[in-house]
Formats: structure tokens, C-alpha cells, sequence
């Protein structure tokens, strides 16, 4: 049975601004007491049973996961053959949507518009009102759709991990954020009191490292940069050229989280609980 069956759905797809998606959620089990919400964007190969395995560590740690299907289907498959697949049909379904900008580097995509509306649709709801506001991951592809939702008041705990697009081809693009310069600058305003958390393996070659070099540039003191090292790589025994910290990547084959994937866990929910409590 896929996971995604142990996840909620809201009862008509979300829309606005002229898009619809699906969006899944889940709290933790007999909890009917008031929590934190996270917004977890899904990567490229989709919306995978990886995916929802790190949702429910989320939701282990107490929080509630809200997963907006931004394209594919809910529970794909973690096979190499499937998400190799996935990955080249969904790359060339994204480059030509009008809801993403693959390429531009100094344009925010459509799509982020609707998130923004997703987020404050989240914490309208009254188990959330208590916090501060509510916690938004990308990973991959929506990496850098954080930093475009940071821009609403109540995103209070942004996180970019291996942020993806635009697509690497050229030297500016490897630099670009993916935001447009508006939006930037108040997401660096609002930094100072959300902070950011960017997370990357340094020998991803999907999420340059001079992307990172730009955010160091744009946010300063308030971006909290964490670079899983080749040595810890090898260490712990991850494949080479590793990217999705907190799904492909995060578990050996018998299932146990590799020690330096666990640690960054460890530093996110803590990120989590600093920005929201």
C-alpha cells in the first residue's frame, strides 16, 4: 500500500490566480491538539514514496505536513528506472508550463503566487493560529521557491534544499536565485526576522555551488548555509554526486538514515521549532 493512503486530502483541490492542484496533509496520529504546520514542496521526480517518508518524520516530530501535488501522481515510485523517467518527462513538461520558469534568472515562477495563497489558506486554520506563522521546505526544482514565498508574513521558518532552478547551463544561470529582483529584496528584509536555512551536498552538480555563493551574497548573516562535505559523503557510504538530502539520498538500503542526512534533519526540525515556538 503507497503512503500517500495514510495522507488527508482537502476536500476540493486548492485554486487560485487561475491554478488548481491537489494538495495532501497529515498531523500526527490522535493528535487533535493544536500544531505547527509545514509546507513540504516535492522535487522533481515528483511527489515520491521518499517524499512522504520524510513527511512522516515531520510529523513525528510534531508537526503538521501539508504536500501541494504540483505535477505527477501522489506516491510515485523511488525506483531508479521511475524517477530517471519521471525526471526527463517532468523537466520537459515544466520547461514549457507557464506556472515555472526553468531558465530565467531574474523571474520568479507563476506557481509561487499560488503558494503564497496556500500558506496563508494553512494558517488560517485554527490548530496553527498559536504559532508564529508556518514552516515552508523545497527541495530540488522548488528549492528556490522559498525564498519567493518568504515574501508573505506568514512563512516564519524558509528552507531551500538543493535548490535546482533555474537549471544550470550557463555561468549566470549556475549564480542566478530564480526570484525577481522585487521579491528578493523584501525576502532579504524578512530574513532578519524569519531567517533561512539552504542546505546542498558540496558535490551536488544538479545545485551549483555558486548558487550558494549568491545567497551568502544576498542574505548575509541571516542564510545559515549547511554543506554536507565529500568526506562526510563518503563516509557514511552515499552514492556519488548525491542531491536529495532529505528523500533518495537520506537512507541506506537496509532503510537507516546515513549519519550526515540525519544530522541535518536533526538541524532542520530544530530550525523548525526556533522559528515557529
Amino acid at each position: 500500500m503507497s503512503l500517500i493512503n495514510t495522507f488527508s486530502q482537502f476536500e476540493s483541490p486548492f485554486s487560485h490566480d487561475g491554478m488548481t492542484h491537489k494538495v495532501y496533509w497529515k498531523r500526527a496520529k490522535g493528535s487533535n491538539e493544536s500544531s505547527p504546520a509545514v509546507l513540504l514542496m516535492h522535487e522533481l521526480p515528483g511527489m515520491t514514496e521518499s517524499c512522504l517518508k520524510f513527511a512522516n518524520r515531520l510529523v513525528d516530530n510534531g508537526f503538521t505536513v501539508y504536500l501541494p501535488l504540483l505535477f505527477g501522481k501522489a506516491g510515485e515510485s523511488d525506483a531508479i528506472a521511475a524517477v530517471v523517467a519521471n525526471s526527463l518527462i517532468y523537466t520537459a513538461q515544466i520547461c514549457i508550463s507557464k506556472e515555472f520558469n526553468a531558465l530565467k534568472e531574474r523571474q520568479s515562477s507563476p506557481i509561487t503566487n499560488w503558494l503564497r495563497a496556500l500558506c496563508r489558506q494553512i494558517y488560517s486554520q485554527p490548530q496553527h493560529q498559536s504559532f508564529r506563522g508556518i514552516g515552508a521546505i523545497g527541495m530540488c526544482l522548488t528549492g528556490g521557491f522559498v525564498l519567493s514565498l518568504m515574501i508573505d508574513e506568514t512563512v516564519m521558518a524558509p528552507v531551500a534544499s538543493q535548490p535546482s532552478l533555474p537549471f544550470g547551463l550557463t555561468d549566470s544561470q549556475k549564480k542566478a536565485l530564480g526570484i525577481s529582483p522585487d521579491e528578493l529584496a523584501v525576502a532579504k528584509e524578512r530574513a532578519k526576522e524569519t531567517g533561512l536555512l539552504a542546505l546542498r551536498f558540496e558535490e551536488d552538480r544538479i545545485c551549483p555551488p555558486e548558487r550558494f555563493d549568491t545567497l551568502r551574497k544576498e542574505f548575509g548573516d541571516t542564510v545559515e548555509c549547511k554543506i554536507i562535505s565529500a568526506q562526510e559523503r563518503k563516509r557514511d557510504g552515499i552514492r556519488p554526486s548525491p542531491h536529495a538530502i532529505f528523500t533518495i539520498d537520506f537512507a541506506n538500503k537496509q532503510g537507516n538514515p546515513h549519519r550526515c542526512t540525519q544530522e541535518a534533519l536533526e538541524r532542520l526540525i530544530e530550525f523548525l521549532r526556533e522559528r515557529l515556538f
